[in-house]
């Protein structure tokens, strides 16, 4: 006859099994080693040690001061008053108490006068220094032809051309001195998005939003190579000055490496976590600095093909990314700021506020003039050592578009520095120049220094 199995809910097998193993191990339980006091002591010593260690060290140190002394040398950290003749708080000193105003008076210690003696010095106030003075800028210049967004400009190293890339797939090139059209290259088959000429070669890069990366031989006007890779649109491009080098990037996350003449991807720089909006390169560490829509900058090692460094300042996306002629530094535009860096680790130097609109493109000349194009249509003029705002401007818009077509895509000074070059979303290119009848007398600079403080973070 087969017993009937006795069936025991969860909870009951679970609490037979804890006791069990509470039996088993009772006994091993009741063997722990004795506490060892001296070596406990030692072990607590040494923690405090590790954690309060300067505490009690200066504890110790005013302990085995006279008392007058250790006064004095508190009040002199916390410095709320002078006192000139080493006396006591609560006894009459010989001199008045005399208290500091900050930014005017220091507290100092004299070795001449024995110990304790205090002497007054005045502190410099920290100075905000005066910006340089800049010319204002005026439109002089409105060439048409494009059929729709004119999204990138580059200018010739001969300062002869430059060349327009658009939304209706078609790359013009014009000459700068009359703005007459000479060529238009035809393509791709989507839009064009980044433009670059070769200083070395005569060669003109371009990319687009067909995820083509195109070399133009501009002796015959064709395309003589495709570097292929990208496995999405390809939003900016930059040349190495130096070596035969290609760095494009685009929205499949990632900045490539291209050797120009073999084709080769050489790296494929991954990390960041949305789309590369803008990339440039230059000669010094760091040879490579991409920004992103996802709100960080990169610095690249080009040898090694591995981020460097990533900046996390800015809390929006990040669209555009440029050196400074001269000077070892970048700025980066971004809808919250426009913020310096040092190079080559990317030490955070100072903001630009108050161009409130989303930011899309930069542009620096030698002289320290610092454009940054709004979406909007509104052009910010800064002086780059200081940050002062200078001027702010209004793209007209070209009759027959709309008032919402004023969007600034890209922009470029020319190789003098003395000509802005602007592309626009009324199928326009805009060319600024300094205006020549200005003066100091006719345009001062408003500065206060007050409004000029930055915050650092």
């Amino acid at each position: 006859m087969i017993e009937e199995v006795q069936r025991h809910s969860v909870h009951t097998l679970v609490f037979r099994s804890l006791k069990r193993t509470h039996d088993v191990f009772i006994s091993n339980q009741g063997m722990l080693p004795p506490v060892d006091e001296t070596a406990e002591k030692i072990r607590k010593a040494v923690k405090a040690r590790d954690t309060y260690g300067l505490v009690m060290d200066r504890v110790r140190q005013n302990a085995l001061r006279p008392p007058q002394q250790a006064i004095m040398n508190g009040m002199a950290d916390k410095q709320p008053l002078a006192i000139t003749d080493g006396s006591i708080p609560g006894e009459t000193p010989n001199v008045p108490v005399v208290g500091t105003v900050p930014g005017t008076m220091a507290l100092t210690t004299s070795g001449g006068g024995g110990p304790g003696t205090q002497t007054l010095v005045p502190r410099k106030a920290p100075a905000m220094p005066k910006p340089k003075w800049h010319p204002p800028w005026k439109l002089y210049r409105v060439i048409s032809g494009h059929l729709g967004w004119v999204r990138c400009v580059a200018v010739e190293p001969g300062n002869e051309w430059f060349a327009t890339g658009s939304n209706d797939r078609v790359i013009k090139i014009w000459d700068l001195a009359s703005g007459r059209l000479k060529v238009s290259l035809t393509g791709h088959i989507s839009n064009v998005r980044g433009l670059a000429v070769s200083s070395r070669h005569p060669y003109l890069f371009s990319c687009g939003e067909d995820r083509q990366v195109k070399c133009w031989d501009l002796e015959y006007n064709k395309v003589i190579r495709h570097y292929h890779g990208h496995l999405s649109a390809v939003y900016s491009l930059a040349l190495h000055p130096t070596i035969d080098v290609l760095i494009t990037a685009g929205r499949d996350y990632t900045a490539r490496v291209w050797d120009m003449r073999t084709k080769a991807n050489v790296h494929t720089l991954v990390g960041h976590s949305n789309t590369i909006a803008s990339v440039i390169s230059q000669v010094a560490e760091p040879q490579v600095v991409t920004g992103s829509h996802d709100c960080t900058i990169r610095l690249w090692d080009l040898a090694a093909g591995k981020s460097r460094c990533t900046l996390t300042n800015h809390k929006k996306s990040v669209r555009s990314v440029v050196f400074h002629p001269s000077l070892y530094m970048f700025a980066s535009a971004s809808p919250d700021n426009i913020k310096q860096w040092m190079c080559p680790d990317g030490k955070f130097t100072q903001n630009l506020s108050g161009h409130n609109a989303i930011v899309n493109c930069l542009a620096v000349n030698p002289d320290g003039v610092l454009v940054s194009g709004g979406d909007n249509g509104t052009l910010h003029c800064w002086d780059w050592r200081t940050g002062y705002n200078f001027q702010r401007l209004q793209a007209p818009v070209q009759p027959g578009s709309m008032d919402n077509e004023s969007g600034i895509f890209a922009m470029t000074f020319d190789q003098s520095g003395s000509r802005l070059i602007t592309t626009e979303a009324d199928k326009t290119i805009k060319i600024y120049r300094e205006d020549d009848t200005a003066t100091e007398e006719s345009h001062p600079i408003n500065w206060r220094p007050e409004i000029l403080k930055r915050k650092k973070y």
